[in-house]
């Protein structure tokens, strides 16, 4: 670690610390027990493997749900430029120069306006659960729910653990508990997710000179805010260091780690938990104690509760998979999860923020869900509580086209293969490239014996279109088709079955110019 070798203190600064010290014992005191958990004898689910992976990953009624929606809004939203990383990115060079020279030329140097300083500029006056809750819903999703803590160490629920929090600062408001109200009133489950984990300042002992300036940023690459002398982040005033994560790691563990989640847990009861990247980081037995403490609560909630985590933070028999802007390019035998952005940079709501199209949106959805998947949507709300307009267009379109044609995503469960078409993803993961898809693509979904093919666009007037997977090679070549029509439409649509497959006359209209799915009664063919 560090030095921390200091000038000696002004008198001034000394009665600060002091007051800080008393602030941080405060809350201290009023801190439920966040020890590690010790043997849980009692308890169904003990914190480790074997019995962690009693749990089922992934129940049905996530399954059915395939839709959510998240949102990143916080103290970040406030300086509204370049995204969520502001926090870390305003205090160095190396990590986004364009914040940092922002930060200096609208608030002035970090020495003397620092993050923490946008903490009572965040006021959400224009926040209103119950309006969001009702737009979500709107837009078809089944659950839904907030960036619970982002990195940057501030809680949008009203905390004992920690003061810095959106109950006590800022908006004044339980932001997390209001909106668990208002989207649970709706029939939606809720969903929390942390990012915390890299809340942390890891420093290293490495010397300065063994990182070339292009690549200073990873000085401090496992810790969202850099130890710089001088600012904030590197402060030993105690209520600072419960917002910056510089503190012992061991107890930062117990507080700040684990305390917040055992506290979300209780006070809100979420139906998701979602984790952000660098859960590795923290260590395994606080990692399976968060589990086990999750899933025995669930049990007495008599509740089925889902942990979605990235890369391999925790193991697949008790956590499902998540994917960042990225999906799988073939069919999944397990349950998975994308959360990707209504926009096509940050995150956070920035004044410069690109809404992507309806038919982009929908396109993914559609794809993600022929793979065995669901779609985690973030929006971006501005600082002040409000959604801004294009955000929501996006978003009520979603939701009318699933009013018409929702029978073909929502309950359903993945075909023999997710579709046919001319346009493939090259890879699979996180951060995959945007496609653009045709009327040509089809992706399938299936509920029972009913099988959906969704064409992804609006094909021209009396072609023909051929779903090839019902051909005599194809994967679908035993199913016996009964009917076929076309959703949003009441008329006959002309078809028969070919060598190649299903050979549909396309309609001289198309009900919809995004996407069209047709329903496909099907039975196994006779021997």
């Amino acid at each position: 670690m560090n030095p921390r070798s200091q000038p000696a203190a002004h008198p001034r600064e000394l009665r600060r610390k002091k007051a800080g010290l008393l602030a941080a014992a405060l809350w201290l005191l009023l801190v439920p027990g966040t020890v590690v958990p010790a043997a849980q004898e009692t308890r169904a689910y003990q914190p480790a493997l074997e019995s962690l992976a009693r749990h089922r990953a992934a129940p049905d009624w996530l399954r059915d749900a395939k839709l959510g929606i998240y949102f990143h809004w916080g103290v970040y939203s406030v300086p509204a430029y370049g995204n969520e990383w502001y926090p870390r990115h305003m205090h160095f060079l190396a990590g986004d120069p364009r914040v940092f020279w922002h930060h200096r030329v609208h608030y002035g140097s970090p020495k003397d306006f620092a993050y923490h300083d946008f903490v009572p500029l965040f006021t959400a006056e224009n926040f209103d659960p119950e309006e969001w809750a009702e737009l979500f819903a709107r837009a078809g999703a089944r659950f839904a729910g907030p960036v619970a803590e982002h990195h940057d160490g501030f809680a949008m629920w009203a905390s004992r653990v920690t003061p810095w929090n959106a109950a006590e600062m800022g908006p004044k408001r339980d932001v997390v508990g209001e909106l668990a109200k208002a989207i649970r009133a709706r029939g939606m489950k809720f969903i929390t997710t942390f990012h915390h984990a890299r809340n942390l300042q890891r420093y290293t002992d490495e010397p300065w000179e063994k990182y070339r300036l292009y690549k200073l940023h990873r000085r401090w690459h496992d810790s969202h805010y850099p130890y710089i002398r001088g600012l904030a982040p590197a402060s030993d005033d105690p209520l600072l260091q419960q917002l910056y994560g510089n503190m012992p790691e061991a107890r930062w563990l117990e507080q700040m780690w684990l305390g917040k989640l055992k506290e979300v847990v209780d006070n809100y009861r979420p139906d998701i938990i979602y984790f952000d990247s660098w859960l590795d980081l923290i260590p395994l037995d606080y990692r399976e104690a968060f589990v086990a403490y999750y899933l025995n609560s669930a049990e007495q909630w008599d509740k089925e509760v889902v942990i979605a985590r990235k890369q391999d933070d925790l193991p697949l028999q008790y956590s499902i998979a998540d994917y960042e802007k990225g999906r799988l390019n073939r069919l999944a035998d397990e349950p998975w999860l994308t959360d990707d952005t209504i926009s096509t940079g940050s995150w956070s709501y920035t004044g410069n923020l690109e809404i992507k199209s309806l038919s982009e949106v929908l396109h993914v959805f559609i794809d993600i869900v022929s793979k065995n998947g669901q779609l985690l949507l973030n929006i971006s709300p501005r600082a002040d509580g409000s959604i801004p307009d294009d955000q929501r267009a996006v978003l009520l379109g979603l939701g009318d086209w699933l009013a018409e044609h929702g029978e073909s995503i929502y309950a359903t469960r993945p075909f023999v293969d997710f579709g046919e078409g001319p346009t493939r993803m090259a890879d699979s993961g996180h951060f995959v490239e945007r496609i653009e898809y045709t009327p040509r693509d089809v992706r399938y979904t299936r509920r029972g014996d009913t099988v959906y093919a969704i064409v992804l666009g609006s094909p021209a007037a009396g072609s023909e279109l051929v779903l090839g997977a019902f051909g005599e090679q194809g994967k679908a070549a035993e199913l016996k088709v009964e009917r076929l029509q076309l959703l949003g439409s009441d008329r006959e649509i002309a078809w028969s079955r070919e060598k190649a497959g299903i050979v549909i006359t396309l309609p001289q209209q198309m009900p919809d110019a995004n996407a069209n799915a047709f329903r496909i009664d099907t039975t196994v063919a006779a021997d």
